[in-house]
C-alpha cells in the first residue's frame, strides 16, 4: 500500500493514479493525511478490505509532504557502516540522534534555495510510525511502523559544525531541507523490510549525471527495529512520528560536492518511486 499527500488530501496510490482515501471510505476517514496515521489500525484494517473506485491520473507537482505534521521529528547519526569509514568515526555504541525542526519539512518535489554555499545533501529511509509505544521490545518495533519513504536532510554545514559547539538540528532546518516521500510505502510491500535499497543522482548542467550514494538498510549499524527499540526507551513514539534513520557513504563533504543552484538531485526509493529537487540561488 502506497499513501500520499494529493493537494492537501490523503490518497491511495495505484498504478494508475491516485483513490481519495475520504472519499472512497464514505467519510470514514477525513480528507487529512494526518487523520490516517492517527487512526492507523483502523485505517490499515479498512484498507485491506476496501474495494477502491477507478484512480486518477496525477501529476507529480501536485504532492505534498506525506505526513504534513509529525508529533515529532528524529534523526539518527552516523549510522552506516560506509559513512563512518568515510567520515573517520569510530562505530557507535549508541544511537546518534538530533531532531530536524518540523518547519524544515517538504514535499517531495520542491525546489531548495540555498542559504549559502555549503550546503551538502544526505539521501535517507525515513521510517513513519503508525502505533504509540514507549519501552518497545526489537522484536515487536516493526509493528510500529506504518510505511517507508526515502527522505534529503539537507544540511548547511557551516552552522552545523559553528562553535563552540555543533547545531545540527538548526543547520538541518531551513526551509525545505526535509523533502521525503514521494508516497509512505507500507512495510508488506517490500521483499525484505531489512535490506531496504536507495539511491540518489545529481544532473548539473553541462556535465554528465552522476549518482552520489547508493545505500541499503542492511548495512545499518542500528536497523530500524533497533533504532525504534533504543528511541523509546527515552522517547515515547507518537502516531505519525517521522525518524530519518542515517545517511550512507557519498556524502558531498567527502566527494567534495556542494548544492549550486541550478542542480537536481533525484532521489529514489527502489522499486517504489523518485522525486527531484532542484536549487535555486538565495533570493
Amino acid at each position: 500500500m502506497r499513501i500520499a499527500n494529493l493537494n492537501g488530501r490523503a490518497c491511495l496510490v495505484t498504478e494508475e493514479g491516485a483513490v481519495d482515501i475520504a472519499k472512497a471510505s464514505d467519510g470514514g476517514f477525513g480528507p487529512d493525511p494526518m487523520d490516517v496515521y492517527e487512526r492507523w489500525s483502523d485505517f490499515a484494517a479498512w484498507a485491506a478490505q476496501a474495494t477502491l473506485p477507478e484512480a486518477v491520473p496525477f501529476e507529480p507537482a501536485d504532492l505534498g509532504i506525506p505526513v504534513p505534521r509529525p508529533p515529532q521529528v528524529l534523526a539518527i547519526g552516523v549510522n552506516y557502516k560506509d559513512h563512518a569509514a568515510e567520515a573517520n568515526i569510530p562505530a557507535p555504541d549508541e544511537l546518534i540522534v538530533f531532531t530536524k525542526f518540523r518547519s524544515s519539512l517538504a514535499a517531495p518535489n520542491v525546489q531548495v534555495e540555498l542559504p549559502s554555499d555549503d550546503v551538502d545533501y544526505e539521501t535517507e529511509i525515513v521510517v513513519v510510525i503508525g502505533k504509540e509505544g514507549r519501552k518497545i521490545p526489537k522484536a515487536d518495533a516493526w509493528q510500529h511502523v506504518a510505511g517507508i519513504a526515502v527522505g534529503q536532510d539537507y544540511s548547511e554545514r557551516t552552522i552545523q559544525r559553528r562553535p563552540p559547539v555543533p547545531q545540527f538540528s538548526l543547520g538541518k532546518s531551513f526551509p525545505n531541507f526535509g523533502p521525503f516521500g514521494p508516497y509512505v510505502v507500507t512495510p508488506d510491500e517490500f521483499p525484505d523490510r531489512d535490506s531496504i535499497s536507495f539511491h540518489a543522482v545529481l544532473e548539473r548542467p553541462g556535465e554528465e549525471t552522476i549518482t552520489l550514494q547508493d545505500g541499503d538498510t542492511d548495512q545499518l549499524f542500528f536497523p530500524i527495529d533497533e533504532s525504534i527499540h533504543r528511541l523509546s526507551q527515552i522517547v515515547t513514539l507518537l502516531p505519525g512520528d517521522i525518524i530519518f534513520t542515517g545517511t550512507p557513504a557519498g556524502v558531498g563533504l567527502s566527494r567534495g560536492i556542494l548544492m549550486r543552484p541550478g542542480y537536481r538531485l533525484t532521489s529514489t526509493l527502489d522499486g517504489f518511486g523518485s522525486f527531484t529537487n532542484e536549487f535555486i540561488a538565495a533570493s
